[in-house]
């Protein structure tokens, strides 16, 4: 602050207003002429200057963005103080003392931006060096509905090394570092993503720093309504679709604000909810024909006399597929002999009569193909299998003759694809929102609460069945409580800000919906667990099982999981001016809680990939799965701190010079699992806990083994220093190239950043033993009874519920007392 001369103006007295609020702020300038006004919401404002011998100054339309730092010269005029000047037009928004790079998303242009889902997150591409991350993280955690979680890049980080914040507040879902609150757009007054350079107040995150700031009340009732309308009136239809698949979408809601006490007390609220019927298209899956149905498989030969019945021994040779048995007695013969009603021997080809290859050839001793001749009859001696590659239709398994009705058949008559549009996903999502601010002697108080609920019914899940019938749910609820506290200290030259928040997420995806009812026993299937049965872990969702061949998938989902999360954070920054210094101290500690049910193949899962007959509908008719496998899993605990103490100074060196430093302290906790029920591998090291796992499969507890698996550092500082140059050429070249003082900044920085550990990387090892058990058959296996080898006919022994083992016995007793209290 300056007179015409250019001499300083020290004392004179500067009030900021708030024009929306009425809400003033009044500091004074110091013996440089500087003035400061270290927490200034974001909003609207008039600056008004008062010195005495001086004209009054008064500039309007000062526009202050979230994060960010505006400087307004001002030049006083010789006068009375009754005398006004009155300045209209915002101040340039150039940082020109601050090092901190990234750009401000008003409102203004998020409303009138066409967004499809009306997520804030999908503008974060609009800035230089953030790039969206089109794959999506690993089981991303989709808020409201699939919405985008923020999957970004930001100056070439990975996706999970972004902040999430609302009102300052931490939002991160925790699992896979991305945001689980995003709230309703007409709601939001502006968002700034910090993409690099940014002070020691901000960790914990290494990519960008993302805040979104929510509208608060005016002391003018205002507010909005809206409808936005989707249709099919303007689609086409897929290509591969019979019909044109439905789709309507609404999304309605509005937010209304006012005072509660004149310039003093003030609240907004908003809602938006979604409503969406959207047909989906499931493309052509190729399914059995009606002819392989009822078990001829001529039409198959006809089209590829290499394809089915044969498969490729170990000389890269296409051979005649024949019986997978063992040598002495023949139990998967005998099986075959029962269920098709005539003898059926060890090794006898399945269609092709046998061959004789000539060795190092291709070609069979006899002339011909190497995987032998058409077949027709069923003589055990000369014949095969099945003569005219035709399966007895009455002579299916016990399972494949129930789940039959349950795999579509072709879409056109003597096809061998499957296609609809008739499927429906349908999607309800609510989503309300209040703040209330309020001004008095204990400060600038402001409060948030965010809920979200919403249901997702897929019928086609994703990693689950491609063919209509089993449709999931997908269900989540989200809360947010943010409460903070600014207070000016002596005299308006301190500032000490206190923010509590507490974000609670629980989510649910793909919890089976369709395909519910039939028991196992009741589909063909034994439930006898001694006798090489399945023993469902899940009888509530027992149904159709999850089964998949080559070209498509059927059965119940079986990947879902229940999942809470909690995040507890607290902060306090406390800021001072000391002359041409503006310190700032400060600390964040948040403790996060995740706990997850994982209900992975609990009730089981079967794999069809054509490894007995050459041909994977043929394997399951005659009952013949490739694999099956099926997990257990005790619920997760999973708990991670995080502390962050940091000081930073702005260092004003000259008017259009200012250094930045700083120095950050971090204590990022690996994520830990309360009961200990984490598992790590560390080569030549002998369980002490467990005496009986096997070599270098250790626990925590184990000597060297901490809760947290991987090691907890201490050392992590993180310096920070950069500068901010405005140049101030008056004239010349520099000054065309400048546009003068304040309208360019030349910015730099550096420093080290850290990254929080996601808890997936806890979640990942969820079921494994000892505390839980996903087991895949390690031999070929029966269909009715998987726990039985087809070959041998050996008894694998009953893995579920999951047996007690000498080296789990003592955990988990210690476990089951704990999960009971």
């Amino acid at each position: 602050m300056t007179d015409k001369s250019g001499a300083v103006i020290a004392g004179a007295e500067v009030t900021a207003r708030n024009v929306e609020t009425g809400i003033e702020q009044t500091v004074k300038s110091d013996a440089d002429g500087h003035y400061i006004f270290v927490s200034l919401p974001p909003g609207h404002y008039d600056l008004r200057i008062q010195s005495s011998g001086f004209k009054s100054y008064q500039q309007t339309s000062i526009v202050i963005e979230v994060n960010a730092a505006l400087r307004v010269d001002v030049t006083l005029q010789v006068g009375g103080i009754s005398e006004n000047v009155v300045v209209s037009g915002s101040a340039a928004h150039v940082e020109t003392e601050n090092t901190q790079l990234g750009e401000v998303i008003g409102s203004t242009k998020m409303t009138t931006i066409p967004l499809n889902g009306r997520s804030y997150t999908d503008l974060f591409a609009l800035q230089a060096g953030v790039v969206p991350i089109s794959s999506g993280q690993y089981s991303a955690t989709s808020p409201s509905g699939g919405l985008n979680p923020g999957s970004l890049s930001v100056s070439g980080g990975r996706e999970d090394a972004n902040g999430f914040m609302v009102n300052g507040g931490n939002v991160e879902e925790g699992t896979n570092n991305g945001a689980a609150v995003i709230p309703n757009l007409d709601s939001i007054a502006e968002f700034r993503i910090l993409t690099s350079n940014f002070d020691a107040e901000y960790g914990n995150y290494s990519g960008g720093q993302i805040n979104a700031v929510t509208k608060s009340g005016t002391n003018q009732i205002h507010g909005d309504l809206f409808e936005f309308l989707r249709n099919t009136d303007l689609d086409a239809r897929n290509f591969y679709s019979p019909t044109r698949g439905a789709f309507r979408q609404n999304q309605f809601g509005g937010t209304f604000g006012g005072p509660i006490v004149h310039s003093k007390v003030f609240y907004f609220v908003d809602y938006q909810g979604t409503r969406q019927v959207q047909g989906q298209d499931n493309g052509l899956v190729s399914v059995p024909s009606r002819l392989e149905r009822g078990g001829d498989f001529a039409d198959l030969i006809a089209a590829n006399p290499a394809g089915p019945f044969t498969t490729v021994d170990a000389n890269g040779v296409t051979v005649a597929s024949t019986v997978n048995s063992s040598s002495g007695p023949n139990p998967w013969a005998t099986a075959l002999t029962e269920q098709l009603g005539y003898a059926v021997t060890a090794f006898e080809p399945y269609y092709y009569t046998a061959a004789t290859i000539i060795p190092g050839t291709t070609t069979s001793s006899g002339g011909g193909t190497p995987y032998g001749s058409n077949c027709t009859s069923n003589n055990p001696t000369t014949g095969c299998v099945f003569p005219n590659a035709t399966i007895p239709s009455g002579h299916f398994s016990s399972p494949a003759n129930d789940l039959l009705t349950y795999i579509p058949t072709p879409s056109q008559p003597g096809g061998d694809t499957f296609s609809t549009s008739s499927v429906n996903q349908v999607l309800r999502d609510d989503k309300f929102g209040i703040r209330v601010d309020g001004s008095s002697h204990w400060g600038d108080l402001s409060a948030y609460y965010f809920f979200d609920d919403y249901n997702l019914t897929a019928g086609y899940p994703s990693l689950g069945a491609t063919v209509p019938g089993f449709a999931a749910i997908t269900a989540g609820r989200t809360q947010l409580i943010n409460v903070s506290d600014t207070k000016a200290l002596s005299g308006g030259t301190a500032f000490n800000e206190l923010r509590f928040s507490y974000l609670r997420n629980v989510f649910s995806p793909t919890v089976p919906q369709g395909g519910l009812g039939p028991t196992l026993s009741s589909l063909g299937f034994s439930e006898n667990g001694p006798q090489g049965g399945i023993v469902p872990l899940s009888p509530q969702f027992q149904g159709i099982p999850s089964i998949t061949f080559n070209e498509f998938t059927m059965g119940v989902p079986n990947t879902w999981y229940y999942q809470t999360n909690n995040t507890f954070q607290w902060q306090d920054n406390f800021s001072r001016v000391f002359g041409r210094h503006t310190v700032k101290v400060g600390t964040n500690f948040h403790y996060d809680q995740i706990r997850l049910n994982n209900f992975g193949a609990n009730n089981g899962q079967f794999t069809f990939t054509g490894t007995e007959t050459g041909n994977d509908f043929a394997d399951f008719l005659i009952g013949a799965p490739t694999s099956y496998a099926q997990g257990e899993q005790l619920p997760q605990h999973n708990r991670s701190k995080y502390l962050g103490l940091y000081g930073q100074d702005s260092w004003r060196v000259t008017s259009n010079f200012t250094m930045n430093y700083g120095l950050r302290w971090e204590f990022s906790m690996p994520w830990y699992e309360q009961n200990n029920e984490l598992e790590a591998l560390v080569p030549g090291e002998q369980s002490l806990t467990f005496p009986g796992a096997p070599l270098g499969w250790v626990v925590p507890g184990d000597p060297g083994i901490p809760p947290t698996v991987a090691p907890t550092r201490y050392k992590n500082f993180g310096p920070r220093i950069g500068f901010a140059y405005s140049p101030a050429a008056k004239s010349g070249f520099l000054r065309k190239l400048s546009g003068g003082s304040g309208n360019s900044s030349i910015r730099a920085g550096y420093g080290i950043y850290y990254t929080a550990i996601e808890e997936l990387t806890n979640n990942l090892v969820i079921g494994d033993p000892p505390f839980g058990l996903y087991w895949t058959s390690p031999v070929p296996p029966q269909f009715s009874r998987p726990f039985v080898d087809r070959s041998t006919g050996n008894n694998e022994g009953q893995h579920f519920p999951a047996p007690l083992p000498p080296l789990v016995s003592a955990l988990r007793t210690q476990t089951t007392a704990s999960l009971g209290q």
